[in-house]
């Protein structure tokens, strides 16, 4: 098994930044794919960003050139920095770890971007 544990969600201003954080322990051992999904009210999961291992990455494209996805191998944790923005990225964040055959979810992190 492999647990998994999010921070850095909060309420911020449009235009704003925040940084999230997603820690894996336990069963680490060939952990693939790293990556953040998000659910906004009324609306189903969908993909934010991922990392490879040897830091391949990849976006969606309502948040290119916005935030940027990158990961700590040593201590299994990825990040998402989050620039710029918009009530429309408003979503419960979740951070998804891959291992070949098996996908872990987080419990989710608010992120809230309000005046």
């Amino acid at each position: 098994q492999v647990q998994i544990v999010e921070s850095g969600g909060g309420l911020v201003q449009p235009g704003g930044s925040l940084r999230l954080s997603c820690a894996a322990s336990g069963s680490i051992v060939s952990i693939s794919g790293m990556g953040w999904y998000r659910q906004a009210p009324g609306k189903q999961r969908e993909f934010v960003a991922a990392i490879t291992r040897s830091g391949l990455t990849n976006y969606a494209d309502s948040v290119k050139g916005r935030f940027t996805i990158s990961r700590d191998n040593a201590k299994n944790t990825v990040y998402l920095q989050m620039n710029s923005l918009k009530p429309e990225d408003t979503a419960v964040y979740y951070c998804k770890v891959v291992k070949p055959g098996e996908d872990y979810w987080g419990q989710g992190t608010q992120v809230t971007v309000s005046s």
